[in-house]
């Protein structure tokens, strides 16, 4: 008796486990993406403010280098930050009608995936800064210090959470000094300071308004109002107009380059632009300044006017 040719066995098909699995691995990738907000990455440019300041001096391409690692070492540690915070915030995340879609608040990430990924992102961060010296290392673990404080405890406290952030972008930018070696300017630091805590209390505000419950989202929201907010940002704008243009006139670094006062007009716009989205459209935060295109002009105007009068001073009459 002739024995049936044999035939390929049809497979089984996936289990729902394993194909959910399959469809899920592209997506995690992506949700982690996410999580690391390299939107957000913009906030790290202020590493940059004193090489952008120091062009005129020479060995521009020796400091351009560390300058660029110095952003990336901040970008990682930032992103890694980004996901403890949102591990944290998740119950409160899911309330709130924006933060609701974050990858951990969603459920497209899994709190234990996003902290191992925020430790690689750490130690990637910490040991590139190495190659900058101590002086920076220690500027990174100070930020990571800090950070992490913030998003476990200082965050709410009122008044203390917009210090703390603005804490953050005072160490960015005294670590972008440390980098490329140069002085730290103390104008530097009070510009960036100011800057950062009217960022701040605008996204205070700006989240005050646009929850019913705000105390289920971040309990330090509770203390604050927004008038009471209208009248920091109110000052904290008019001390910031006020800093840079005391800058443009008597810093060492600017007392030979008159013409840096043509850049306080850009300095103005930009800071009632953003009075104007923050009042008008309850807009706060580096995220909503990204996305107005007459802020991006003026950064950018602002950007090249600086760097040409700071690179090409002396063809300037």
């Amino acid at each position: 008796m002739e024995r049936p040719y044999a035939t390929s066995k049809p497979q089984a098909p996936a289990t729902p486990a394993v194909a959910q699995l399959t469809e899920r691995r592209p997506s995690v990738v992506r949700a982690f993406w996410r999580g690391m907000r390299p939107k957000h990455w913009a906030k790290n440019s202020f590493v940059l403010a004193s090489f952008l300041f120091t062009m005129d001096q020479p060995g521009i391409m020796g400091r351009a280098l560390p300058a660029f690692i110095a952003t990336v070492c901040f970008c990682l540690v930032a992103s890694a930050i980004y996901l403890v915070n949102d591990v944290c915030d998740a119950e409160a995340d899911r309330l709130h009608p924006k933060k609701r879609h974050r990858p951990i608040a969603a459920g497209e990430l899994s709190p234990r995936i996003a902290l191992m990924g925020a430790g690689a992102l750490v130690v990637a961060g910490v040991g590139g800064s190495v190659y900058l010296g101590g002086q920076f290392v220690l500027a990174v673990v100070g930020y990571v210090l800090l950070t992490i404080s913030y998003s476990l405890w200082l965050k709410h406290i009122v008044i203390i959470d917009v210090m703390a952030v603005s804490a953050g972008f005072v160490i960015r930018a005294a670590a972008g000094a440390v980098a490329i070696g140069v002085s730290i300017s103390p104008w530097l630091l009070i510009c960036t300071t100011l800057i950062a805590l009217l960022l701040s209390l605008a996204k205070r505000r700006a989240e005050l308004a646009f929850v019913d419950t705000a105390e289920q989202h971040r309990r330090a929201l509770e203390q604050y109002t927004v008038t009471m907010l209208d009248q920091m940002i109110t000052i904290i704008a008019a001390s910031t107009l006020m800093s840079y243009m005391l800058y443009t006139f008597l810093a060492a670094a600017t007392t030979n380059r008159p013409a840096l006062m043509l850049t306080i007009p850009l300095v103005v716009y930009g800071t009632l632009r953003f009075l104007f989205l923050a009042h008008r459209q309850e807009a706060g935060g580096i995220e909503d300044v990204l996305k107005d295109r007459g802020i991006l002009l003026t950064v950018a105007l602002w950007g090249l006017a600086s760097a040409f009068i700071l690179a090409f001073d002396r063809l300037l009459p």
